[in-house]
């Protein structure tokens, strides 16, 4: 089946308001008016955040909830905007995607600090005197926490669109934009929804270094959840941190509600099956949508606009429609070996490496040895060993459990919020009580500071497998229920075969994230005790205190070396295995 959107058009008498309407009014100016309060705020002067300076009221949380809230919703926009173009391109392109997957790679593997450093500069110059410049370094350190899950996911879903559901576009003569709206964006529409709740509550995690801006000898602290927890952990102000908590816990709830439990229900009807569902997730809010009169009669035009706009014949890579006078170049290349064009573009992407790499290796030498280039290697060893232990570890336990949830919508939504708050929940406020237990014990803390890592990022598997089992065919399981297919048989050939595209996606930003995670988990400190595992993460931390930026550059090198090698060697092949073998004909 292709979805093709449909507008219904809404006669004048129907935009009569009923009492839906009367319910659904106040929660529509409330929604507006708390977007333009946050707006009027992110557009003050900056004197106006360093003379009002984050204080551990409980009182202040609403409003610096709101301000987190809004800049976590324009990193999400952000991030949809490129996880559209780049996994498009990626996915569409053999040539591109040689580039773009391998980019995408390091940028998972870049500490979220990093991006911080390169970009704030850029953007207070871009709005001087505005805290509307440090509001986009700090929207933008939280994208960089969503994006890359969000991509993966999209890239994963475009290259295991069923063959026939291509046949039947190939055959109503698709244009790229077409086939791209009514077919690959609804098909991958159910894991990126998925993916969005998982990078949202990511997100929180790096809310408390992007809110916290250093610029030389002065530091920009803008009010939200994340500065006012890093406030009290600096006080040593546990019932601040309590509150903390509780505010996130209460945003979650409210835009579970309002936007993703919403977002679940609609997905769920680009299900690719034969048979109709005998379980779909619901939203009250969309029911109560559904319901007015007056609401669906206002956004009627929006909506016709968007259905004339997904039928404009617009050519995407991969359906190229070009224009007179660009039919001689298009028939020139067709007619050039395509063993030339792949050799000519090798090329051009060898140059550009080789000019990265020597420029990279010219700083590093400046400031480093082959010794310290052997050992970056080493505690890079080490931490490998720990992301693919701790990867196997996560999946034993995620993956059947997120299939168990997926299956039943309903326990999906009671399970969505708690794994959404469990998902957000920083996991440096456990740092504290693992440095306690390490010292109570005497562990060792390269075995029992190894968890830390994957606290924030085994999610991910969870969130991935869920959306996975919630996208499986309907038809497919009752076809397995009238061949009586149960047990380990029913888990080898029914089940993991039809998550596991969704599997190697959650995996691979899981291991990407614990790499990540490990700069600051192989490292912890409470009060005045400091406990150290040997590992990269730990070397660049190290590296970062000591303000060895060759040290950090070489560190953060090794580190993507490292990743992408991983991903080449394993991941990769595992995700040709499941566009060739795995995905439904």
């Amino acid at each position: 089946m292709v979805w093709i959107h449909t507008s219904v058009s809404v006669k004048a008498a129907d935009a009569t308001p009923n009492r839906w309407d009367v319910l659904a009014l106040p929660l529509v100016i409330g929604l507006l008016a708390l977007v333009a309060v946050g707006g009027h705020q992110m557009a003050a002067p900056l004197d106006s955040v360093a003379t009002a300076p984050v204080v551990l009221d409980p009182w202040m949380l609403p409003d610096y909830a709101l301000r987190s809230t809004l800049r976590m919703l324009a990193a999400m926009a952000a991030s949809l905007v490129f996880t559209f173009t780049y996994a498009t391109l990626a996915a569409k392109s053999r040539r591109v995607g040689m580039l773009l997957i391998p980019v995408l790679d390091v940028l998972q593997s870049v500490p979220v600090l990093g991006y911080i450093s390169f970009t704030v500069v850029f953007f207070l110059a871009l709005f001087p005197g505005s805290v509307m410049g440090a509001e986009c370094a700090a929207i933008f350190a939280i994208f960089t926490s969503q994006a890359w899950n969000m991509a993966f996911s999209f890239y994963q879903s475009l290259r295991t669109v069923p063959r026939d559901l291509n046949e039947v576009a190939d055959g109503f003569g698709f244009s790229g934009w077409q086939r791209f709206w009514a077919l690959e964006a609804p098909y991958a529409a159910p894991g990126l929804v998925w993916n969005m709740m998982m990078s949202m509550s990511g997100g929180w995690f790096f809310v408390v270094a992007s809110e916290a801006i250093t610029v030389g000898d002065q530091t920009i602290t803008l009010p939200g959840v994340g500065s006012y927890l890093a406030e009290a952990i600096a006080q040593q102000r546990l019932d601040a941190v309590g509150w903390a908590v509780l505010a996130m816990l209460l945003v979650i709830l409210a835009y579970d509600q309002l936007l993703f439990r919403p977002l679940v229900a609609w997905a769920a009807k680009f299900r690719v099956e034969l048979t109709g569902s005998q379980e779909s997730p619901e939203s009250w809010l969309l029911d109560l949508y559904q319901r007015t009169r007056f609401f669906r009669a206002l956004f009627a035009p929006l909506d016709a606009l968007i259905g004339r706009a997904i039928w404009w014949r617009l050519a995407l890579p991969g359906a190229m429609n070009v224009g007179k006078a660009a039919r001689p170049l298009t028939r020139w290349l067709d007619r050039v070996p395509a063993r030339w064009v792949d050799g000519a573009w090798y090329a051009a992407l060898a140059v550009v490496g080789l000019y990265c790499g020597w420029s990279m290796v010219s700083f590093i030498a400046s400031g480093a040895d082959w010794g310290d280039v052997g050992t970056a290697v080493l505690l890079g060893g080490a931490t490998l060993l720990r992301v693919m232990v701790l990867i196997a570890v996560a999946s034993l336990i995620w993956v059947p459990l997120g299939i168990l949830i997926g299956l039943r919508p309903r326990l999906a939504e009671a399970v969505q919020p708690a794994a959404q708050f469990l998902a957000a929940f920083p996991a440096n406020l456990l740092f504290p009580v693992a440095v306690v237990l390490i010292v109570r014990f005497d562990l060792n803390p390269d075995v029992w500071l190894s968890p830390l890592m994957i606290l924030g990022t085994q999610w991910y598997i969870l969130f991935n497998v869920i959306a996975g089992a919630a996208a499986f065919p309907n038809d497919l399981k009752e076809a397995a229920a009238n061949f009586r297919i149960r047990g380990w048989q029913w888990w080898r050939d029914v089940m993991l075969p039809g998550v596991f595209p969704y599997y190697v996606t959650g995996a691979v930003t899981a291991s990407g994230g614990s790499w990540n995670a490990s700069i600051v988990a192989e490292a912890v400190r409470w009060g005045d005790t400091t406990l150290t595992a040997h590992g990269l993460g730990s070397y660049i931390a190290q590296a970062t205190a000591e303000g060895d930026y060759p040290r950090i550059v070489l560190g953060i090198a090794v580190m993507s070396l490292f990743v992408i090698l991983f991903n080449r060697l394993l991941w990769r092949p595992l995700y040709a295995f499941a566009e060739r073998r795995l995905r439904l004909a």
